[in-house]
């Protein structure tokens, strides 16, 4: 199975910013333009972007149109955007503007029918998006945690028809001390979805882990530890030959 790689522009205020466990009062603005960091990307080597509106996920409804918009005109990379699409027309008004992919995720509790029909709707260009704390799903850009395990909701969407999972360990987001290799694979090993690790990579090691998982894990996305010069894009991308 192919590894692919996705460096993260998370916007807040547009501006391109890292999180620590997702409390937004822990935000450390790297850039100030998203357009040009995502023109960096691509000089890197780099085939994807992952994007995600912060402000959006906590609004429910797109807060960062404009920086979206620049990214999208600045790259010809395919780019696949999270945070605050909750219908129909949101997801349909990104997929036309040239988003490549959306990624759905507190939706996906709230109004599990909208999941299903999107992935009917718009086939191969949906994520699904499950963020975890201690196992649990957690939502409304991670402040409310759930009952329902992530496995289960995983399972519940197996049938679905989404694109990937992109399975986010909470705790570890923005942490820099290693991905859940363990829970992703238990994730990836549970479901025919292809799932995509996040929260937590360091360095080389955690992308050589999850590349190396029988389960066979789709890709990783990579956040602060590509911005802090942790690990560079040559390391990263040498890692998933």
């Amino acid at each position: 199975m192919p590894f692919t790689l996705y460096p993260a522009i998370d916007l807040k205020a547009g501006q391109v910013v890292r999180l620590k466990r997702g409390d937004m009062a822990q935000a450390t603005v790297y850039a100030e333009d998203p357009a040009a960091q995502a023109r960096s990307f691509q000089d890197q080597g780099f085939t994807w972007v992952h994007v995600v509106d912060l402000d959006g996920a906590f609004a429910g409804k797109p807060a960062n149109a404009e920086a979206v918009s620049a990214i999208l005109a600045a790259t010809g990379l395919p780019v696949q955007l999270g945070g605050g699409i909750r219908s129909m027309a949101t997801a349909e008004a990104w997929l036309a503007a040239g988003v490549a992919r959306i990624i759905l995720g507190s939706v996906a509790v709230k109004d599990p029918g909208f999941v299903r029909d999107a992935c009917r709707a718009f086939p191969g260009r949906v994520a699904l998006g499950i963020d975890a704390k201690g196992g649990m799903v957690a939502t409304e850009g991670w402040a409310d945690v759930s009952d329902i395990p992530a496995l289960d909701l995983a399972r519940r969407f197996e049938d679905a028809g989404a694109a990937a999972i992109i399975f986010t360990d909470i705790e570890r987001d923005g942490m820099l001390g290693g991905v859940n290799v363990a829970a992703t694979r238990a994730l990836a090993g549970a479901v025919r979805v292809p799932v995509v690790a996040s929260g937590g990579v360091a360095g080389v090691a955690d992308l050589t882990a999850l590349r190396a998982a029988p389960e066979g894990i789709a890709g990783s996305i990579l956040g602060r530890a590509l911005y802090d010069g942790r690990l560079s894009a040559p390391e990263a991308l040498a890692a998933t030959l």
